[in-house]
């Protein structure tokens, strides 16, 4: 018998399984609502969506702010790797 560390992971899990905030969740930054001085039009996060040039920062915020769902966004947005953790 050959043990093979990857038999044991799980099928992919089931996209209508997830709970509601995630499904529904914003896809696009165009779908976000609020934080208007950042994603609005002109606005610095907005610009850099854009122009395709990411800059490091710190969400900070109570929850269901969107932090996340921006990260996300950002993640995907620019191929970048999205980790995360709550601390």
């Amino acid at each position: 018998m050959t043990a093979d560390l990857f038999d044991a992971l799980a099928p992919p899990p089931d996209p209508a399984a997830a709970p509601l905030a995630e499904r529904l969740r914003p896809a696009t930054i165009d779908a976000m609502i609020g934080q208007a001085h950042l994603l609005g039009p002109g606005m610095p996060l907005r610009l850099a969506f854009t122009a395709g040039r990411l800059h490091s920062m710190i969400l900070w915020g109570p929850p269901g702010v969107g932090k996340t769902t921006l990260a996300r966004l950002m993640a995907h947005h620019f191929n970048a790797d999205f980790i995360q953790i709550s601390a």
